[in-house]
């Protein structure tokens, strides 16, 4: 981390202490959950007599502020576990007791303390030197939140807040927001009737059929990629026997995000990933070293269990299309194959106007394999990318838990970064399931694997799209590309030839009757963003062409309906942005 970025996080954590010393003032008898610095600021958990209600945040920042303006030091002091304990009990601080117990369990034997002005904290910080030095901050939303992140813990209150060291970066920050706002996928998938939500399957994604002829087009162009790319596509079963999942090793590391059922009286669960299905394909077969690199990619419906308060729209789901592969090689043709997913990301992010950027995720906490094999495996993949010239960063420990990674972080229009594609280098997962190959020496071998998604989730990637596009999506993935609009009931049996050659043109069109005004019909293709509108009045039907309006320039012109159609087609065909 950066010296900026460390002095950023100092004043954030400041700043949710400012802010826990605001509720104390406003709720005497509040209890403190956790208060940390976060990415562009800061949140802090509460146990409050009441629930908050948005009109409290001013209040509250207008008391951050006044206590700010004091000049208060942060005071760090230290007491003995027992002490420590004995004074948050009389201080009634129930949540920062069970912390202070926990690290008595791990062998602290002190904790630290911070205190500024009538306000202490258990906290090991570190601080800014004083409350005149939090920076700039506002606060921006409430939210729930259960206690340690488990649903079967009391639910506290959550007050998030942003900061920066000072106002331009603040004020630049909150324009991003507000144009983040604008773009919320979640708005867009209403307003464009492209899928929801229902209580009847709370976290699972309805697609609507507009959203579906989304969803098609963007697997379309999976498929067309990867048969280009030698690439079998291949299906599992949703649900597998649970000892599949122990000898996997997800039992062990991931049954905290899995479904679970039983069949005929035995145990099975739903598959939070693809890859155990895609082993027992392979065990199927009998293979040489003559058939490798064996390549099989599956757009597979995966299920993980999340918490109802981590959901959000399509970025945080229960079920989910993972567009994975598996890449079965020799060890000498795993360089190749890596430098070939590679490529292959680069070729799809482009289409979309995406760049993007690397990070090599290493060893996690949980994980299986040998501290050999991990080694081979993240310098393997240190090497490749590092031949491919591509910038990139290390992220220790967020590998996963069979292999170390390298994740691809698309930046979008406005600047945000979303992970979306891996490749995962795996030389464990082939030992557990005994995978084998005949080599050239007539000896069984040991295949290594890749795990690799490209798109990531197909629900996730539609929902940065949205985005990404302000919902102006490109003519080949539009629900709609062309609505025919006639000025009046008299030029409608010409709009409906019209219509008909654009459907047998193969575009997406459709038609709306002269029932309404022509500006509210005009008015309404645009609110659908739908990326042309043909016109047709006295002019067009004497003409037998058509005025196209173009909703992305604004532009208007005549012109041959051969002519339009060709270019529509053009577009489609090239996939153009």
């Amino acid at each position: 981390m950066s010296e900026q970025n460390k002095n950023l996080e100092t004043i954030r954590h400041s700043a949710s202490h400012l802010l826990a010393a605001a509720v104390v003032e406003m709720f005497p008898e509040a209890k403190l959950g956790i208060g940390p610095a976060i990415e562009n600021g800061f949140y802090y958990d509460f146990e409050l007599p009441r629930t908050l209600i948005p009109e409290d945040l001013p209040l509250l920042e207008k008391k951050m502020k006044h206590l700010a303006k004091q000049n208060l030091k942060f005071e760090f002091f230290e007491k003995p576990i027992e002490d420590a304990i004995a004074f948050l009990k009389e201080i009634k601080q129930d949540y920062k007791i069970e912390l202070v117990q926990e690290l008595q369990k791990e062998g602290e034997t002190t904790v630290g303390f911070y205190k500024n002005g009538n306000f202490v904290d258990l906290c090991k910080g570190p601080h800014v030197e004083s409350t005149l030095k939090t920076g700039v901050f506002k606060l921006t939303s409430i939210a729930g939140a259960y206690w340690k992140g488990d649903e079967k813990n009391p639910m506290l209150q959550r007050i998030y807040g942003i900061a920066f060291a000072n106002k331009g970066d603040l004020d630049k920050h909150l324009k991003f927001l507000k144009e983040a706002k604008k773009r919320d996928h979640r708005k867009i998938g209403k307003d464009l009737d492209l899928f929801s939500f229902q209580e009847e399957g709370p976290g699972f994604p309805f697609w609507h059929p507009k959203g579906t002829i989304i969803f098609d087009e963007l697997v379309n162009y999976w498929k067309e990629k990867h048969k280009e790319a030698g690439y079998e596509q291949i299906r599992t079963p949703i649900i597998l026997n649970e000892k599949l999942w122990h000898q996997s090793g997800h039992w062990q590391n991931y049954q905290e995000n899995m479904y679970f059922t039983k069949i005929d009286d035995r145990d099975f669960a739903v598959k939070p990933m693809n890859c155990p299905g895609g082993i027992l394909i392979y065990k199927a077969g009998a293979y040489s070293y003559r058939d490798l690199p064996l390549r099989m990619g599956e757009l597979g419906l995966v299920h993980r269990h999340e918490l109802s308060g981590a959901l959000h729209g399509l970025f945080r789901v229960r079920s989910f299309t993972q567009d994975d592969a598996h890449i079965y090689c020799t060890p000498a043709q795993v360089e190749n194959e890596i430098k070939a997913v590679i490529e292959l990301a680069q070729d799809f992010y482009s289409s979309f106007g995406f760049e993007f950027r690397v990070e090599l995720s290493t060893r996690p906490e949980k994980s299986i394999g040998s501290d050999e094999i991990w080694e081979l495996a993240e310098k393997t993949l240190e090497s490749v990318i590092q031949k491919s010239g591509i910038k990139f960063d290390i992220n220790p420990g967020d590998g996963a838990f069979y292999g170390p990674k390298l994740d691809f972080h698309l930046k979008d229009t406005i600047g945000r970064s979303w992970q979306c594609g891996t490749v995962q280098l795996d030389f464990s997962m082939p030992e557990r399931f005994e995978l084998e190959y005949n080599e050239k020496d007539g000896k069984k071998h040991r295949p290594v694997m890749l795990h690799r998604v490209i798109f990531g989730s197909l629900e996730r990637f539609i929902g940065i799209l949205l985005e990404h596009f302000a919902g102006v999506l490109p003519v080949w993935l539009s629900p709609v590309q062309a609505r025919v609009i006639p000025v009046a009931e008299t030029h409608q049996k010409y709009a409906n030839k019209v219509l008909e050659t654009l459907q047998k043109a193969g575009i997406r069109a459709d038609f709306v009757e002269a029932t309404e005004s022509l500006g509210k019909r005009i008015r309404s293709a645009e609110m659908q963003k739908i990326p042309y509108m043909l016109v047709i009045g006295d002019k067009e039907v004497e003409s037998k062409g058509v005025t196209v309006r173009d909703y992305k320039t604004k532009k208007q012109e005549a012109i041959e309906t051969k002519m339009f159609v060709k270019k529509v087609q053009q577009e489609i065909k090239e996939r153009s942005l």
